[in-house]
């Protein structure tokens, strides 16, 4: 489980205390954990912080106060904690852009939703949404690439991609039976019957270097089954091996960027934190831990930590001439 988004998590209380004041009659945990983005588990934890916010004294009466009814929750003390969050100008019309470019997406699951964000969203905006509307994104390679794979999923073609695998440092070769697209965190991914892996893979479009649409139908065998990404796209598996960091300060980005387990803070070094990472490709943690340039320690395993103190030794050797 990762840890959450610091800065998310602080725009989510500061809102969510101006949302239950909207609602004087409360509303549902599962609608309110719905209109945010988050678990229900995550919302309880929210709420249970917001518990301990308050003005100067922090005694009772100080503290803002929240009133659980059966399934329903109703904020009964603000603590003056009232206006909600604005969007600039600026921040509007960007929303506007992006999720007209969204809607734009095949394969998008959410598409009533966002339809409803944009329509509310261009209300805010006023004049200034409909200014944005001869707005055009650029169209680089990774819009080229997304424009070649829509053509082989609408035409039901087999695609040959040429692929970057960061995992493993290196550009493949293979050729797909394409699926479906999807948007999953900010990046839009081909899921695809890989002939060569024999499997069911998702490539990130913005890794895939070249594509081009074979004169062939798409054939996925009856075995490819669409992924569950609700969690994310990456589940490693029970078995993966677990390694153990030590980060410093400036490092603290990875417990947000990577899927991390045991998250803590650490006495040395002071602000770290202590973070545990599965994954199936040691060799991408020995990567990970030297573009930190110091900023991480293995704990575990032994091998890696071993590796990595190699690593860096010979690094020492070649920049000293020794």
């Amino acid at each position: 489980m990762s840890a959450p988004g610091t800065t998310e998590r602080m725009t989510r209380l500061l809102s969510l205390v101006p949302y239950l004041t909207a609602r004087p009659d409360g509303v549902p945990l599962a609608e309110a954990a719905r209109d945010f983005g988050v678990t229900e588990r995550q919302l309880r934890r929210d709420m249970e912080l917001l518990w301990m916010c308050g003005l100067p004294g922090y005694g009772p009466g100080d503290l803002i106060d929240l009133s659980f009814e059966g399934d329903r929750v109703r904020v009964t003390f603000t603590a003056g904690m009232v206006r909600p969050l604005r969007l600039t100008t600026d921040e509007a019309v960007a929303l506007v852009v992006a999720l007209r470019a969204l809607l734009e997406s095949p394969g998008l699951a959410e598409r009533e939703a966002v339809s409803r964000a944009l329509a509310k969203i261009s209300a805010v905006a006023g004049h200034a949404a409909e200014r944005s509307a001869p707005v055009a994104l650029s169209v680089d390679a990774r819009e080229h690439a997304l424009a070649v794979v829509r053509d082989g999923l609408e035409r039901r073609r087999a695609l040959h991609l040429h692929y970057y695998v960061p995992t493993r440092d290196e550009r493949t070769e293979r050729t797909v039976d394409p699926m479906r697209l999807l948007l999953v965190d900010g990046h839009s991914y081909l899921e695809a019957w890989c002939r060569r892996a024999e499997g069911v893979r998702l490539f990130r479009i913005d890794r895939v270097d070249d594509v081009v649409v074979l004169d062939e139908p798409a054939a996925p065998p009856p075995e490819a089954h669409e992924r569950d990404v609700e969690g994310g796209v990456y589940h490693p598996g029970p078995d993966a091996p677990l390694v153990r960091l030590r980060l410093a300060p400036a490092a603290r980005w990875v417990a947000e960027y990577y899927p991390v387990e045991d998250v803590r803070e650490v006495e040395e070094p002071a602000g770290g934190l202590a973070v545990a990472v599965r994954t199936g490709d040691l060799a991408w943690a020995r990567r990970l831990v030297a573009s930190l340039g110091g900023g991480a320690v293995v704990d575990e395993p032994v091998d890696l930590a071993a590796a990595v103190a190699g690593d860096a030794r010979a690094a020492l050797a070649r920049y000293t001439g020794g």
